[in-house]
């Protein structure tokens, strides 16, 4: 299982959405160069509030594109960097993916998955009723979170669009992705 960049995005400030970029920096341990997520500690406010020590498992937020086709259908326009995501793919079924797998992303920079992306209510307050359309429930009633995963980073390196990503799963038993 093996896709591509199609963009990548950062933003220094704690705003919603993220600016495109020609390029971004991943910095081991750290995340993205520049972006407010940027730390060996928690960063996301909410989460600082709860607890400003705990680990940061959310440095590097990945979109699947297919994300966008799939909103866009039910009347939503959503660009790259829009969801606050750093890296949006394709190729890949990142929702599938278990804790653990390592994307080798470009030449240099691999990202240890960490978890699901936990969607909040600024999706609604980016467009009304986005967030019934990444959140939803299955046929069982489970909660299922489409908006992205998250992961750290575990050597850095330069990300531009159009870079391969190559997944290399951890060995199993796979552990399913839960919200971080």
């Amino acid at each position: 299982m093996n896709g591509s960049v199609t963009a990548v995005c950062s933003d220094s400030e704690h705003a919603f959405s993220k600016p495109t970029r020609e390029r971004i920096t991943l910095l081991a341990g750290l995340g993205v160069e520049g972006d407010a997520h940027l730390g060996v500690t928690v960063q996301h406010r909410s989460r600082v509030a709860q607890d400003p020590t705990q680990p940061n498992l959310r440095q590097v937020h990945l979109i699947h594109e297919d994300l966008f086709t799939e909103v866009a259908a039910a009347g939503f326009a959503v660009r790259p960097g829009d969801l606050g995501e750093n890296i949006t793919t394709s190729g890949i079924d990142l929702l599938a993916l278990p804790v653990g797998t390592l994307l080798h992303i470009g030449d240099t920079a691999v990202v240890e998955v960490t978890g699901l992306r936990n969607p909040c209510r600024q999706i609604d307050g980016f467009s009304d009723g986005l967030l019934k359309q990444v959140v939803g429930r299955d046929a069982k009633g489970e909660i299922v979170r489409k908006a992205g995963i998250m992961g750290i980073v575990r050597k850095g390196g330069a990300v531009r669009p159009g870079d391969a990503i190559r997944v290399k799963l951890p060995v199993g038993p796979h552990r399913p992705l839960e919200r971080v």
